[in-house]
């Protein structure tokens, strides 16, 4: 996890935020780098899941919603974490994640939460190595609401609060019926939305895993209550080819039945996607048979219809929900992961060494293609800047010229450039360049007028 996390500052994958100013707790900003890695995993998601599909559909709804959304979906009252506090350094913790407690859920009448926390002899405070004790140096566990809370207008006054989204399924169930009514859309059929998120963590961390602030990858499939089982498995299918078609590799993922205790709120199923991090095998993706939840929700609080209607069989109902849910920011940390590698290697004077590699799947790698002159001179240049000029109309192009030509395939295999074209003194009399496979490090001679195609080809 280390050698990641190093290799993404070094390289400009991802930066911490603030760090001028010290930096922010669990901030962080995606560099030139990590926003071409990013934004590639977020295309080729939508590619898959919207563009390449008849029945799927996008939105991008608002960061910012009628407060009246999270009452009727039950944020407002369900979307807590346990939370204790340490009296004597006054760090909190999640009690379900703390070493050392164990709590239970107990229901009261009111329909809030009451934590039960057992003590395990000996626990001790993580950060300052006090001995807790209940009521004496450990606070009475509460409930912590992860809404992040605003204010709209001058006045912050209670009647002017708002949230930013906890998730980005609300903004789908709340414009379900302008969807129907513009597209006309036959169930069944889902709707699809990239966007931000906002959860207060008590605690967060693992690098980019668990943040305040993160990125969902969300599609709500509306179905018949009768196809829900056979739709659930359909849609753990092709969220299995997603992780493939990434470079996630079957036996570095788990999945986990949810059990009827341990379920949000809506879900009438739900399997989590666990992915095998350096830290500990922890949740990548999820899936969840929502019911109709939503939907009636929305209906009873809004006043308005929210029902389906065939219009063949004159059929209404509401429809019930699949939801397919993918991380963007834990998507990108599990694909680094996989692609990470170490490697024996020759150098450019064919001595032993070691190289690091990201052997990033060839549509999302940040850079697709390297331009790498031998030589600073002017001959060697302006052909390898042609060359640039010319690919960048259809590739993602960078051009390197500086240290040794053995230093900059090392630089490229760490920033998973699938291919490294080379333009030496040859090329000015045979019109020919070398290429350099990433993964196999061989190198073929093409010529440059061929060169195009052949990388067309490569990336097809």
């Amino acid at each position: 996890m280390d050698k990641v996390v190093n290799l993404c500052k070094r390289r400009g994958f991802v930066f911490p935020g603030s760090e001028i100013y010290g930096g922010m707790a669990s901030s962080w900003d995606y560099g030139p780098l990590g926003v071409e890695l990013k934004n590639n995993i977020k295309k080729l998601w939508w590619k898959k899941f919207v563009q390449e599909r008849d029945d799927m559909v996008g939105i991008d709804a608002a960061l910012i919603m009628n407060p009246k959304v999270w009452e009727a979906s039950g944020h407002l009252k369900n979307f807590t974490d346990p939370l204790v506090e340490c009296k004597k350094c006054h760090s909190r913790f999640r009690a379900d994640q703390t070493s050392g407690l164990i709590y239970s859920e107990k229901k009261l009448d009111s329909g809030m939460a009451e934590q039960i926390l057992s003590l395990v002899p000996e626990t001790k405070c993580p950060e300052c190595n006090e001995m807790w004790i209940l009521d004496k140096t450990l606070e009475t566990p509460k409930q912590f609401n992860l809404m992040f809370k605003t204010f709209i207008g001058p006045a912050e006054e209670s009647a002017n609060i708002a949230y930013f989204r906890p998730e980005t399924a609300q903004g789908m169930f709340v414009d379900f019926k302008n969807v129907l009514n513009t597209t006309r859309k036959k169930i069944p059929f889902g709707i699809a939305q990239i966007g931000k998120a906002f959860r207060n963590e008590i605690t967060p961390g693992n690098f980019i895993f668990r943040t305040r602030e993160f990125e969902q990858m969300e599609i709500e499939y509306f179905i018949r209550e009768t196809d829900w089982k056979k739709s659930f498995e359909y849609w753990l299918e092709e969220m299995k080819k997603w992780m493939k078609l990434i470079g996630l590799k079957d036996e570095d993922l788990h999945f986990a039945e949810i059990p009827d205790d341990e379920r949000a709120h809506y879900s009438k199923r739900t399997i989590d996607i666990e992915y095998k991090f350096p830290f500990g095998q922890d949740e990548l993706y999820g899936i969840a048979y929502r019911g109709d939840f939503d939907l009636k929700n929305h209906q009873e609080k809004s006043g308005q219809d929210l029902s389906y209607q065939d219009l063949l069989s004159g059929e209404k109902f509401l429809p019930h929900v699949i939801e397919p849910t993918f991380g963007v920011d834990r998507t990108f940390l599990a694909v680094l992961l996989a692609a990470y590698k170490e490697e024996p290697a020759k150098s450019a004077e064919g001595e032993d060494e070691e190289r690091v590699v990201l052997k990033l799947p060839q549509e999302i790698a940040p850079v697709q293609v390297a331009i790498l002159p031998l030589s600073k001179k002017d001959e060697l240049s302006s052909v390898a800047q042609k060359i640039a000029q010319d690919l960048r109309k259809n590739l993602v192009v960078e051009y390197d010229e500086t240290q040794s030509i053995g230093k900059r395939y090392r630089r490229q295999d760490e920033i998973g450039t699938p291919f490294c074209v080379t333009v030496d003194f040859d090329s000015l009399q045979d019109e020919a360049v070398t290429i350099r496979e990433r993964d196999s490090m061989k190198q073929e001679r093409i010529k440059i007028k061929e060169l195009e195609n052949y990388l067309s080809e490569k990336f097809k």
